[in-house]
């Protein structure tokens, strides 16, 4: 491999601090230029929405804070402290974000961005016992010494192997999200709307199908339909004690009181095509679906036995996020019951609705578990490769043929590839 040397992140190119701009000015703030702040989402490579935006005005008040495309962008402080992402269009950042403006006569930036996000621990290190909320000043970031490739060459070999993993991780997401909202108007016209095909294949409530107003649900559905508690349309049901001194590590996602899951476990106790609603709390009521085994902890959890009714009863859950966030109770520790959802009133289908619609959920819900899949195998191949090619480990030939290997029997459509077959 090619010559190593330790430089200051200083070295790197040149560090931006961002700055928000006055509350005062509400002008400042549009849809022009994405804000990214500690509390967007910074998991992935590339950063294509924020919560907020500036506008031209906004931006014109902070030139010097603009940050060109392909810049990388550390948040440093709290929480999300170390973590890292790229730009691909001019942007800015708050306070709380250090970002480098990369010298590229020296350093190829997606080979820095890589660089970083291997020294997670380092950057997380050299704020520690700064404050009770971790913070890392722009001084003391750019005095973070670091191991970087010298060689040009290299570091565009090693960044285009580990890019070819995120872009297709990207593509992945892109088509689940696509898919997601596929889903989401196909439940709208069918379930919202009630626009399903009549007998004759017209849309039901458009051309005139009888509705009838339910006294439950405020509203009108169509005649015929019944309207039941969810534990009478699906097994819902508590999760089981754990906590992480007790689980034993593995493969197994153990789902608790927040947004995603909290830790792993070595084994499950329900099977894929789960819904989980997070017990306690800041996030009690948070819904959620989940293509593979899980281990229900601190959640109610709700299955049918037909998996397109489970998948359409999420969506209808989703709509009533809110409400069920209002459900929590306790001012401390906010709660949600598994009586809170028991409790929840919808649609018990028609049969002759759900066979028309079961194979289009069913087929969506599984395209989007296959990209799951892929992109959890090709993330472990990505996150092993990580520090192998950047401490010397791994060469840059090997590294190439893994990929393309994995990207290879993706493209076929398999999910078998095991990172631990190749270490």
């Amino acid at each position: 491999m090619s010559k190593w040397e330790t430089v200051l992140i200083s070295n790197l190119g040149i560090t931006i601090t961002g700055k928000t701009p006055s509350s005062n000015s509400p002008e400042d703030f549009g849809e022009d230029f994405m804000f990214v702040t500690p509390s967007d989402n910074l998991d992935n490579k590339i950063i294509n929405n924020t919560e907020r935006y500036l506008s031209k005005a906004g931006a014109n008040k902070l030139l010097s804070k603009i940050l060109p495309p392909n810049s990388i962008l550390v948040s440093c402080i709290g929480s999300a402290m170390g973590k890292v992402t790229m730009n691909k269009t001019s942007c800015l950042t708050n306070q709380q974000i250090n970002s480098i403006k990369v010298n590229l006569d020296l350093y190829d930036p997606n080979y820095i961005y890589y660089l970083l996000k291997n020294n997670y621990a380092v950057l997380r290190n050299a704020a520690c016992g700064s404050t009770a909320v971790p913070l890392l000043n722009k001084t003391d970031f750019d005095l973070i010494p670091i191991s970087v490739y010298s060689d040009f060459s290299t570091q565009q070999k090693i960044a285009s192997i580990l890019s070819a993993l995120d872009d297709k991780i990207e593509l992945n997401n892109k088509i689940n999200a696509e898919l997601e909202a596929m889903a989401k108007t196909m439940y709208d016209y069918w379930f919202v709307q009630f626009d399903f095909p009549d007998k004759k294949g017209k849309p039901y409530k458009s051309s005139g199908g009888k509705m009838v107003y339910n006294e439950e649900l405020k509203r009108e559905v169509p005649e015929g339909w019944e309207v039941k508690n969810l534990d009478t349309l699906a097994s819902v049901v508590k999760g089981d004690l754990i906590t992480e001194k007790t689980a034993t590590p593995g493969n197994v996602k153990v789902v608790a009181g927040g947004i995603g899951f909290s830790y792993t476990n070595n084994n499950y106790n329900r099977t894929c095509n789960v819904i989980t609603v997070s017990g306690s709390g800041a996030n009690a009521g948070f819904v959620n679906y989940w293509r593979e085994d899980i281990f229900a902890s601190d959640c109610t959890t709700v299955k049918a036995e037909n998996n397109a009714i489970t998948f359409i009863i999420f969506q209808h859950l989703k709509d009533i996020q809110q409400l069920i966030y209002s459900q929590a109770k306790g001012s401390a520790q906010p709660h949600v019951y598994p009586s809170d959802i028991k409790s929840i009133k919808y649609f018990d289908i028609p049969k002759n609705i759900l066979n028309k619609v079961e194979e289009m959920f069913n087929g969506i819900n599984e395209k989007i578990g296959i990209n799951i899949k892929q992109y959890q195998q090709l993330s472990s191949l990505r996150d092993w490769l990580l520090p192998m090619l950047m401490n010397g480990q791994v060469s840059v030939g090997n590294a190439y043929a893994y990929v393309q290997e994995a990207l290879g029997m993706v493209a076929e459509g398999e999910v078998g590839y095991e990172v631990k077959k190749k270490m």
